[in-house]
């Protein structure tokens, strides 16, 4: 790119991260240019016809309960920049082996409902989090800091911090509420049984009650269009197609926002890191991959319990010992032969992503870090099992492994979508403990996923490290 006079700041990475820590720094005042490697914006939110000509997919993300539930988001005028959230009636559905299903509805009470005896322990569970959500949400969204409203803090980290397993055992009796926490909590790309998994759980299904499980109409490429937009409209530039392979390409700037993980920054650095930072970042770690699949179809999957048919976003795994079980043999290293699958089905509720009366589908399993075994088989097994004569519907597929999804965005290391594992240790030291964001050199620092709150189209991390930034630079 261009070296001409110095900028105030330079992003790197045009993800929904990068993004928000540009928009911070113009928000402030700073004039701010994001260079992008690919020849289109978006990270983790692109969408692109990997298919068939007019059927449109989401390349990575599609589902977005934490995009539009997002503090820093919800502050932007999004929807005048085109950003538009389509809501299914049915936020989750979790299709269980009787042919039922356990379906998540915005309505709590009616949620509750469905569960049979389990519905008052849901409730239970859940109402004081959607209660105290907007008090609970930038605690839960922020790096370590002592929490605004500790009272709520400590009653959700009293039960985020249980394995999911064992806290749907106090929880719940029967297979539909536990199956529908188990999948909730399965998000962690952690096994069941390792403490934090049930925080996943607890967050997402209080999400499905307070914001929702939306789609971003015209595909998730419209999120980082939309933010794009709102950056350009406060004078921001964007410059796609620059691959920066060290920090001596970018002109001079007095910050510097790097939407990258942790081990991306050492070859970017060289010499530069002290040798103590560059222990903490060779210690961080990446976690398991996803193996995924683009589905070009002739019709609506016809899954056998109807309330599936009404929602965007289908968690297929059976019960939660199945799930469980699936999710620990991923973290020995081996390979489900029945897989938890994350199914995304947004032409139901977005005709224009494909031809008249046809649609798109996406799934992805969890697979051992850098796996590059082929998952089709298992997947769609596991997908006619709860829709049979789903495969008769198949028009054409593309597929997508650890190292090709490495290979489509540096950030997936090993095809980790997460940018790093989040357990414990690297939810609070992620990936060091205190102001994460900032690296040793002056001026340059992290604001990928790498960084807390962790993974997930929400922009926080962004918004946090150029947060710090502003600050570190005496700019309020």
């Amino acid at each position: 790119m261009p070296k001409g006079s110095d900028m105030d700041a330079v992003v790197v990475g045009s993800g929904p991260n990068g993004l928000a820590a540009a928009l911070t720094l113009a928000r402030a005042g700073l004039s701010v240019t994001v260079v992008e490697g690919a020849a289109t914006i978006g990270g983790g939110t692109r969408s692109d016809e990997l298919t068939l000509p007019g059927f449109l997919h989401d390349v990575c993300s599609a589902i977005h309960p934490l995009g539009v539930a997002s503090p820093f988001f919800q502050s932007l005028p999004l929807s005048d920049h085109g950003l538009q959230w389509i809501h299914p009636e049915v936020q989750l559905a979790h299709p269980l082996p009787d042919g039922d299903a356990a379906l998540l509805y915005r309505d709590l009470e009616r949620t509750s409902s469905l569960l049979g005896t389990d519905g008052p322990s849901y409730r239970t569970l859940f109402a004081p989090l959607v209660e105290r959500w907007d008090d609970l949400a930038p605690d839960l969204l922020a790096p370590l800091h002592f929490p605004r409203h500790p009272i709520s803090m400590a009653r959700f980290g009293m039960k985020g911090l249980l394995p999911a397993q064992l806290l749907a055992r106090l929880a719940f009796k029967e297979t539909h509420a536990h199956a529908l926490f188990a999948g909730m909590s399965a998000h962690a790309f952690l096994p069941l049984e390792r403490p934090l998994s049930a925080a996943f759980g607890l967050i997402l299904g209080t999400l499905g009650h307070v914001a929702g499980w939306p789609v971003a109409q015209g595909g998730s490429r419209s999120i980082a269009s939309a933010l794009a937009s709102c950056l350009s409209s406060m004078g921001g530039d964007i410059v796609t197609g620059c691959r920066i392979k060290s920090l001596a390409d970018l002109p001079a700037a007095r910050i510097v926002m790097l939407d990258i993980t942790a081990r991306q920054l050492e070859p970017l650095a060289g010499p530069r890191l002290p040798a103590g930072y560059l222990r903490t970042l060779r210690r961080y770690r990446y976690g398991p991959g996803v193996f995924k699949i683009d589905w070009a179809l002739s019709a609506p999957i016809p899954w056998t319990a109807a309330g599936c048919r009404r929602s965007a976003t289908v968690h297929v795994g059976g019960a939660a010992a199945e799930i469980a079980a699936g999710e620990a043999e991923v973290w020995r290293g081996s390979h489900p032969e029945h897989p938890f699958v994350l199914v995304a089905q947004p032409t139901l509720l977005d005709a224009s992503r494909a031809p008249q009366g046809k649609h798109v589908a996406w799934a992805y399993c969890h697979v051992p870090h850098g796996s590059t075994l082929d998952m089709t088989q298992r997947i769609e097994a596991q997908v006619e099992r709860f829709a049979p004569g789903f495969r008769d519907l198949v028009l054409a597929r593309s597929t997508r492994n650890c190292l090709e999804f490495e290979e489509y965005n540096g950030n997936y290391i090993g095809g980790d979508i997460n940018g790093g594992v989040q357990d414990l240790r690297q939810c609070l030291a992620r990936p060091k403990l205190l102001a994460p964001y900032r690296t040793p050199l002056p001026g340059v620092y992290l604001c990928s996923s790498g960084t807390p709150p962790g993974g997930g189209v929400h922009g926080m991390c962004g918004y946090h490290a150029a947060t710090l930034a502003l600050r570190d630079l005496g700019v309020t």
